[in-house]
């Protein structure tokens, strides 16, 4: 048959070959197996016989892991046999390779085409079919059901199940993995106990189930040492799998924990006392705290002095005998002061947002938590939690979270917030610098979060980084802000009368600061290109103006002395020396009562001519004011 046959429309096509597709072959073995049955079909037609089974497969039961067989005979017919199991074609004929636990069996040539099953498992369980292709015949459908026992039974807890005395006893037992489900039977001295429970559970392949049974029996009906049976069985084992666990009951020690005094404050001393009823006797008593042994305590009793953590961690104490160990625990009322249980973080957030801290203390008795900024009495929360709606600017600050044990003691700690805004610049806005020098004006910034950008800006200039002519902007960041210099050399007259704009930016906005240069006042001599201090020119100022003054007194006097000896007529050769005069506000009252003391010392024989101009260190301005002087 050509391959083109597989091409048929619907219409055209033989329904056998749309089943042989359906079951899987491929192509071109629907174009055989199409080709033996239309010859098949022909000899049959020819010779005017019809091919029939004379043996089909029935319904069977198999239990797991046990062979099976399933029957198919069509005698007088020579064509291809196909095996289908739920639907699909196991193989071609015999050749069944894919399936190495199936075996087509029997005589060939006697139309028998048995299929056997090697050790059935739960994959084998389906429903069998078994075609004649080229005769266009099938058998009827066959269900092979495969029987699973299960596994063996388990009573939770066994061999050996351990009763405390008055408890009553509880067994569960399950049988996992059966098809059907198995059956559970209790079982005590060879009588069946009824009253137990039962539920099962379906598994994933659709097919096993398992069972699960409780058995409940009071205390009055236990014996120490008895023997309980668990029974499971189902149609692939009828006689059952069975497994047991023997009751022992036990007597453990009953123990009671004291603890003297209590409550106790924190560094104090208590006494433990362990108690215990046990049969047979204790044989050893353990002390443990937080699990870690006390090795110092042997014996009923254990002596401390407690801290805080008494109250947390609790003291146990383990009694033993030959039949087990009880142990009891218990903790301490301490009182003890706040204790931080979880650390308040400083925060950053931007302006207009919340800020929420967390403030958590243990202590005892119970605590009052109090929430204060630093600086201020007001109490801004009395929970764990501090919660600042839509903060400004204004709010950034410290803040403390306090808690108070009354009577017992109190503790603190203290947070940061930190509050995203626009730069603040605070700069002096008058700088000093030396003409012809290198100057320099600094522009200080404190801003959360670092400006992104700062830039300096005069007359039709802007600078933000590096060198431009006699210009050079640095920027330098520290703990408490940033601070951008800005480099003049070799300074102009010019430079101090022009107006210096720094500027910063970040995400939140901006601030401008406006700063003038001024011309530094005169330097020391020897000493060029440095500038003098502040306090040095001041007092250099005041010493010079007394000294002047001083000497301009002494000056008047000593012309208005000369004035009056020279009644005759005598001038003083040098007429050319002026006098200057400078009025000194504070020393103008006490100038008039030093008078007559300067004309004492005038008439000296040891003050210096004045004939001989190089004793005075002044510039005279006005040759007739000896003559003035009243």
């Amino acid at each position: 048959l050509r391959p083109s046959c597989l091409l048929l429309s619907p219409a055209q096509s033989n329904p056998t070959l749309s089943s042989l597709a359906e079951l899987g072959l491929p192509g071109r073995g629907c174009c055989l197996v199409l080709g033996f049955m239309y010859k098949e079909k022909y000899r049959r037609m020819t010779e005017g016989q019809a091919s029939s089974f004379t043996q089909q497969p029935q319904d069977q039961v198999v239990i797991a892991g046990q062979p099976v067989t399933l029957l198919c005979a069509i005698p007088e017919y020579n064509g291809i046999v196909l095996w289908i199991k739920d639907g699909l074609a196991l193989g071609v004929g015999r050749d069944l390779s894919s399936y190495p636990r199936y075996l087509v069996v029997g005589d060939h040539l006697s139309g028998q085409h048995h299929l056997k099953i090697l050790r059935a498992d739960l994959q084998d369980d389906a429903v069998y079919e078994c075609q004649a292709i080229q005769a266009a015949i099938r058998s009827r459908p066959a269900r092979l059901t495969v029987l699973v026992p299960p596994d063996d039974p388990v009573i939770m807890g066994g061999p050996i199940i351990s009763l405390r005395a008055g408890d009553p006893l509880n067994l569960t037992c399950h049988a996992d993995n059966a098809k059907p489900a198995a059956s559970i039977i209790w079982m005590r001295r060879g009588e069946v106990i009824n009253g137990a429970t039962y539920s099962k559970t379906l598994l994933r392949d659709g097919k096993r189930e398992s069972i699960m049974s409780t058995l409940f029996i009071a205390p009055s009906d236990i014996e120490n040492g008895e023997s309980i049976v668990c029974r499971a069985t189902n149609k692939a084992i009828p006689s059952g799998k069975e497994t047991s666990v023997t009751i022992d009951i036990q007597h453990p020690p009953l123990v009671n924990l004291s603890v003297e005094p209590q409550p106790v404050l924190e560094d104090n001393t208590v006494k433990f006392h362990c108690s215990a009823k046990a049969n047979p006797a204790v044989t050893q008593y353990r002390w443990a705290k937080k699990g870690q042994v006390i090795k110092e305590a042997s014996g009923d009793f254990y002596e401390t002095i407690v801290d805080h953590t008494f109250f947390f961690e609790p003291v146990s104490c383990e009694v033993t005998n030959a039949l087990g160990s009880t142990n009891i625990s218990r903790t301490v009322d301490v009182y003890f002061g706040p204790r931080m249980a979880t650390e308040p973080q400083s925060l950053l957030v931007d302006l207009g947002s919340d800020a929420v801290f967390n403030c958590a203390w243990t202590g005892n008795p119970s605590l009052t938590i109090v929430w204060m900024k630093r600086g201020s009495g007001v109490v801004l929360s009395n929970e764990n939690k501090l919660i600042l709606k839509s903060v400004r600017q204004e709010d950034a600050g410290k803040y403390v979270c306090r808690a108070v044990v009354p009577r017992v003691g109190a503790g603190e700690r203290e947070v940061t917030l930190t509050v995203n805004g626009p730069p603040i610049i605070s700069s002096t806005q008058t700088q000093h610098a030396l003409h012809g020098q290198k100057g320099q004006i600094k522009c200080f910034i404190r801003s959360t979060p670092p400006p992104d950008r700062i830039a300096w800006s005069w007359k039709e200039n802007v600078l933000e980084s590096g060198t431009s002519g006699r210009y050079t902007v640095e920027t330098v960041s520290t703990d408490e802000g940033v601070i951008s210099t800005l480099t003049i050399s070799n300074i102009v007259r010019a430079d101090f009368q022009t107006i210096y704009n720094c500027t910063a930016w970040n995400s939140f906005g901006s601030d401008t600061e406006i700063i003038r240069l001024k011309e530094q006042g005169g330097h020391c001599p020897g000493a060029a290109g440095e500038s003098v201090p502040m306090a040095v020119i001041i007092g250099v100022a005041v010493g010079a103006g007394v000294a002047f003054l001083v000497l301009m007194a002494t000056i008047v006097a000593f012309c208005c002395a000369r004035s009056q000896r020279n009644l005759k007529g005598v001038v003083s050769a040098k007429n050319d020396i002026r006098v200057e005069i400078v009025h000194k506000e504070p020393a103008s009252g006490r100038e008039a009562e030093e008078h007559p003391t300067i004309k004492q010392l005038m008439v000296s024989d040891s003050f210096p001519s004045p004939s001989d101009p190089s004793g005075l260190k002044v510039m005279v301005t006005n040759p007739d004011i000896c003559r003035s002087a009243p």
